[in-house]
């Protein structure tokens, strides 16, 4: 019992003794740390890590709402040494910074549609894409009808900024020519299950095909294959059989999804409180957003190995709620489901037919 005694009594000694080297030594701990970070971090390219194949950095899985997991949609794209974003929502591009995403090598922003949570960042992901990568061409932005329209507005609200970049950094540095972005409009064929092949170059191609999302027309999802290896990522979208068609044999299947029951209880507490507009508004996006029911559904008549849930409504602020997000969707797919959130890296590479994940905060 006295060794006992001595044994505790020695513990909570040096427990003490190290909380006061912690006090009187914590400036030069922190500093140390913070070499240790910028040493590990600053100009640091993730994707030059990775083997060959693609990969899919999560820059944003949420939705307009806030969500402390999640920024607004957005998807970063490595196909070989080859980058690439799908979507612009807000916080998105500090996402990508965070990451390590070689902001500078990207060659053009695919947007799925013109809502605004899903290109409201797009103004810094041109900026920061122009100053890191020193570019000489505006940025290349491909997305449906209109397009040109909101790239300009971008252009134009940038302007004033771009010019003192350029007056601090330099034209080596900022070169004007290379600021801000080009608007180019996807016109896909008309009638359904209309498709069309945006990229076919080296072995890496990119579809756009149109998805549901009325009254927002045209909606485009997006399938990337590289090397045996693919994705599809759908936008906002009803359950849509185009989807499914364009989607067969998929590795993985980004997909959106609301769960009407939580959003439903969502929109009685809003009218109960007297929150009639807000209300009306949870009662409208019922129309146009696919369930995880219907999401899973898409996914196993597709043949999907793996399915992803993003752009999740609602919120989804603890992970203890993911269980009952996939409750009825995992009935109707049995693959692996995944709710994604920021940060999460999808490694597929080719000649293989693993599917890695990891976190690419860290």
């Amino acid at each position: 019992m006295k060794w006992l005694v001595r044994s505790l009594i020695g513990i909570a000694c040096l427990a003490v003794l190290a909380l006061i080297g912690f006090q009187v030594f914590k400036t030069q701990i922190a500093e140390a740390a913070f070499l240790n970070a910028v040493e590990a971090n600053v100009g640091r390219d993730a994707s030059a890590e990775l083997p060959d194949g693609l990969h899919v950095f999560m820059c944003g899985a949420g939705t307009p709402l806030p969500d402390p997991l999640r920024a607004g949609p957005c998807l970063g794209l490595i196909a070989g040494d080859r980058a690439f974003v799908f979507d612009a929502g807000s916080g998105g591009t500090r996402n990508l910074t965070r990451m390590r995403f070689p902001l500078g090598r990207i060659e053009r922003a695919y947007l799925t549609h013109l809502h605004s949570d899903h290109m409201d960042g797009l103004g810094e992901l041109l900026m920061q894409a122009w100053v890191n990568g020193q570019r000489t061409t505006p940025l290349p932005v491909s997305g449906p009808r209109g397009v040109d329209e909101v790239v300009n507005g971008f252009n134009a609200a940038y302007r004033i900024d771009g010019t003192f970049r350029t007056a601090h950094h330099g034209a080596g540095i900022a070169n004007p020519a290379g600021r801000g972005g080009m608007g180019e409009t996807i016109t896909l064929p008309a009638g359904p299950g209309s498709r069309l092949v945006v990229l076919d170059d080296n072995g890496l191609k990119i579809t756009a095909f149109s998805v549901s999302h009325s009254p927002v027309e045209p909606a485009f999802g997006y399938r990337v294959d590289y090397k045996g290896r693919s994705v599809v990522f759908s936008g906002d979208t009803i359950y849509d059989p185009n989807l499914v068609a364009v989607a067969e044999g998929v590795d993985l299947l980004f997909h959106e999804a609301l769960d009407p029951e939580m959003v439903g209880a969502m929109h009685d507490a809003a009218a109960a409180k007297g929150a009639d507009h807000l209300a009306q508004i949870l009662d409208d996006i019922l129309t146009y957003h696919a369930s995880p029911v219907d999401a899973a559904r898409s996914a196993s008549e597709a043949g999907a190995r793996q399915l992803v849930f993003y752009h999740t409504i609602p919120p989804l602020p603890s992970r203890l709620l993911n269980d009952y997000y996939v409750r009825d969707a995992k009935k109707a797919f049995d693959g692996r489901i995944t709710v994604s959130e920021d940060g999460m890296v999808f490694s597929l590479p080719a000649g293989s037919d693993a599917i890695n994940r990891h976190d690419g905060f860290k």
